[in-house]
């Protein structure tokens, strides 16, 4: 798999816009949750995704390739993400009233596209639950939790991705932790 990667970045070095599409649809997917976990919002993690994989492309001779492309990719997307939480404004929540339908919220307005069985119905919710508190870390706790619990990346490859040593990685991850679990009542 690294020499594939490696071969397509000197493609793409050289001129190559197609071993580039290569790459993107090697890693789209990956892009896109680590900001959607990172965001919390469809639309934002689409646009940090696309943004990520544009910058990787303008910058693509300043990748070093004795490095892991995909570290790289990451650490780009993620630096995006806590960009973009930066510069967040309030926007509306689902359980807003909607000024003249008394009662009504955004969210009763939202077709729901398929029935869920009762018996995942918990279960998303709890994965609901848990996004939603991790939504509510600061950005530098957030990305580590995303990137060590969710992404199951290394102390090493979070280090290299937010350019932290290994030592504040490991103490943004237990801060994090225990801000979540003080945010979740010791569940």
């Amino acid at each position: 798999m690294e020499k594939l990667i490696k071969r397509l970045i000197k493609e793409v070095k050289s001129g190559d816009t197609e071993a580039f599409g290569e790459l993107v649809e090697m890693y789209k997917d990956k892009v896109y949750q680590l900001s959607y976990r990172m965001l919390g919002n469809m639309h934002e993690a689409q646009d940090v995704a696309q943004e990520a994989f544009l910058r990787a492309y303008t910058n693509i001779d300043r990748y070093d390739t004795n490095r892991k492309f995909s570290t790289w990719l990451f650490r780009i997307a993620t630096n995006l993400a806590i960009d973009r939480l930066r510069k967040r404004k309030p926007d509306f929540h689902l359980e807003d009233p909607i000024k003249g339908t008394e009662g009504m919220t955004v969210q009763s307005q939202i077709a729901s596209t398929e029935e869920l069985p009762d018996d995942q119905v918990v279960k998303v919710e709890m994965q609901e639950w848990i996004q939603d508190e991790i939504n509510h870390l600061p950005p530098k706790y957030r990305s580590a939790i995303i990137l060590k619990y969710i992404e199951d990346l290394s102390l090493k490859e979070i280090s290299e991705i937010l350019d932290l040593p290994v030592s504040t990685v490991k103490t943004r991850i237990h801060r994090g932790r225990e801000t979540l679990r003080k945010r979740m009542g010791n569940v």
